[in-house]
């Protein structure tokens, strides 16, 4: 068991790559509204009833790296996903995060390492005390060379080859023993960080953050899947305006999103959508629709059969909020990992599968069930850990 009294008052410091970004900066104000009125945030966490003695939700700062270090204030209001009245009154505290210029993405991993890392001990100085937690959040990138076959972090970082732009912030974060939460597709979870997260105890949760149409995809086919109702196929769109729209428009930035979203179904269901045609018959297709901004809008139809083969059909339209839907589930990810951390538990954590769209770690839970259960045994297994046997 360990003392509560190392956990229970320490303020957790999000370390976040891309933190002006759409994403970054709701999730900059979400924590603004907490230290003075909590309520409108708290009840929309997962984790507000969770985790009890592993610390307050409300004890969160921030600070970050990203390619435009201009004044968080200013990011926000360019992207306009909170309207002005609801953020300006924490403009002061805003104002007080520390957003740093990003590392260069031609130099080497090494030096991007080395200056990520002087970055993270300037954040520690500025809140002693805080339990540092890297979130990622920089846009899907193309998948890069041969660096998934080097077999030590002294060859990954010696790479002179060009590397995923978050590599150099995971490989600093796990060199100096602080957790990570990779919300992006970015395949940064190579079997060499996995290891060595493992070795030295470290938590890493991933990838690619679960937020709108794929989590909704999870409920409807787990529950089709339950009802013994056969999938014929699933066509999925999605429409959205914000920066990541307009990212995922080359084909290979959106290769790794797009795969999440595909293989997933099958792996719920236990079979290839579209075997009886001989091809897929799932599609996911995602445009770029600038009028939309970060309200997007995503369509579902899918395709299932019942007793003697009978068709049936449902369709799903959903007009969600991208950042909205997204900065809760960042705080929610930052809560469990620094009690995995608090709890002597590293490696990539395959129970954190409800968040994510292809969750790293051995045997993540797929169905909507399997996933909620994995979230109550390991909320056991650490408040256990941390406060003794539950009741």
């Amino acid at each position: 068991m360990i003392p509560t009294h190392q956990t229970a008052e320490r303020e957790l410091l999000l370390m976040v790559a891309g933190a002006n970004g759409a994403i970054g900066t709701t999730l900059a104000a979400a924590i603004a509204q907490m230290s003075t009125d909590p309520d409108p945030i708290m009840s929309g966490l997962t984790t507000r009833d969770r985790l009890q003695g592993c610390g307050v939700p409300q004890l969160i700062r921030m600070a970050g790296w990203d390619t435009d270090p201009a004044p968080l204030v200013r990011s926000l209001e360019r992207h306009g996903v909170i309207p002005l009245s609801r953020w300006r009154p924490h403009a002061e505290a805003l104002a007080r995060v520390e957003v740093r210029p990003a590392p260069e993405n031609n130099a080497r991993l090494a030096d991007q390492v080395e200056a990520v890392q002087q970055d993270m001990r300037r954040f520690l100085s500025a809140h002693p005390g805080a339990q540092p937690v890297l979130v990622n959040l920089l846009p899907a990138a193309c998948d890069f060379g041969q660096a998934h076959r080097l077999q030590s972090l002294d060859d990954l970082a010696r790479m002179d080859e060009p590397a995923l732009p978050d590599l150099g912030y995971v490989l600093a974060a796990v060199l100096m023993g602080i957790p990570v939460v990779n919300f992006t597709p970015n395949t940064v979870e190579l079997p060499i960080v996995c290891r060595e997260a493992a070795l030295r105890n470290i938590p890493l949760a991933g990838r690619d953050g679960k937020t709108g149409q794929t989590y909704l995809k999870v409920v409807l086919a787990s529950a089709l899947k339950a009802r013994s109702l056969y999938v014929d196929g699933w066509y999925s769109l999605n429409i959205l305006g914000n920066a990541d729209g307009r990212n995922l428009m080359d084909p290979d930035r959106a290769c790794g999103k797009l795969r999440n979203k595909t293989h997933l179904l099958d792996e719920i269901l236990g079979y290839r959508v579209g075997e009886p045609y001989g091809e897929a018959s799932h599609k996911v297709h995602i445009d770029y629709y600038p009028p939309r901004g970060d309200a997007k809008e995503a369509w579902d139809v899918i395709d299932f059969k019942g007793i003697f083969g009978m068709p049936m059909s449902l369709r799903l339209n959903l007009q969600g909020r991208d950042s909205i839907l997204a900065a809760p589930l960042v705080i929610d990810l930052a809560r469990w990992v620094a009690a995995l951390k608090n709890a002597d538990m590293g490696g990539p954590c395959s129970d954190l599968g409800f968040y994510f769209k292809k969750a790293v770690g051995e045997h993540p839970p797929l169905t909507f069930q399997d996933q909620l259960a994995a979230l109550d045994r390991l909320e056991k297994q650490i408040v256990e850990r941390i406060s003794g046997p539950l009741d």
